[in-house]
């Protein structure tokens, strides 16, 4: 069972409730958008307060124990929270883990991931897949969709991997004034460019034969920006360049993986070259 409300605040299954309480005063510090001017500072500081209030108490973190993020549809939390939008986040988790706490609300308590069947009401979520271009996956960014003959914009989280899911509020079925969600099961698209190992890259590059004979600088296109890498005298073909977090992100640990850059030496056509240097190259060149 996926524990990801805890991977939220970075703490053990069985942390104490004091290691929780430090765990949250550690992020809410870092996380506060008076103090975190990134983008995404606000709405993780939003997700680390919606954790703790679940997991500092008693009654809610029991039942998330119980249930794990079955009751996020299955999704992990970060990805849960991020479909809401502003404002929804609280009310949902009210009616999942019922009153009490900084969320309030009645005493409603039943698992959000049935699709609505904690209200009594059928299951009104539908189930799709989507296929999402390589490059938005390991981005991040907005890909349009159309769905039930309406056309709107799915936003997908960087990292986002093969077999991974959507939730897209209030797309699925209605009934009597209730509407259920669009789980879209994601399909990341193939690269020409880029084979994905987990969060690390691989990408061949073309090298020069001078260059990976006597060293010097190539340039090459990675998916965040133009770098410059230094080759090394005697670079052999398939040789390997590891690139630090410049892979696809890790979206529990925000953490980016590695792009390792592997080397396709070109030989220059022969009958270009000076005839002076083939002839002392043939001459000169080892045959092993």
């Amino acid at each position: 069972m996926s524990d990801s409300l805890y991977d939220t605040l970075g703490v053990s299954k069985d942390a104490s409730a004091d290691e929780i309480k430090k765990a949250y005063r550690r992020l809410a510090r870092k996380y506060h958008p008076d103090i975190n001017k990134e983008a995404e500072a606000e709405d993780k500081f939003k997700e680390i307060n919606a954790a703790y209030e679940i997991l500092s108490d008693v009654s809610k973190r029991s039942q998330y124990d119980r249930q794990g993020d079955s009751m996020f549809g299955g999704q992990n939390f970060h990805d849960f929270a991020n479909a809401q939008g502003n404002g929804n986040l609280d009310d949902i988790l009210r009616s999942m883990f019922g009153g009490g706490g900084g969320m309030g609300g009645g005493g409603f308590s039943g698992s959000f991931g049935g699709g609505h069947g904690g209200f009594g009401l059928p299951d009104l979520d539908v189930n799709a897949r989507i296929s999402i271009p390589f490059s938005i996956a390991m981005l991040g960014g907005k890909h349009a969709i159309n769905y039930n003959n309406e056309s709107f914009d799915v936003k997908v989280p960087a990292g986002i991997k093969d077999g991974e899911k959507l939730r897209i509020r209030e797309k699925g079925k209605n009934y009597q004034g209730h509407k259920g969600d669009l789980i879209l099961s994601v399909e990341v698209g193939g690269s020409d460019e880029y084979e994905r190992d987990e969060n690390d890259l691989v990408k061949n590059i073309d090298i020069p034969l001078k260059i990976a004979l006597f060293g010097g600088k190539v340039k090459v296109d990675t998916l965040y920006k133009e770098i410059t890498l230094k080759v090394k005298s005697g670079t052999k073909n398939a040789q390997k360049f590891r690139v630090k977090e410049y892979g696809a992100i890790n979206r529990k640990t925000q953490i980016k993986g590695d792009l390792y850059l592997k080397a396709n030496i070109i030989n220059p056509n022969i009958e270009d070259l000076d005839k002076d240097l083939v002839k002392l190259m043939e001459e000169k060149l080892p045959e092993s």
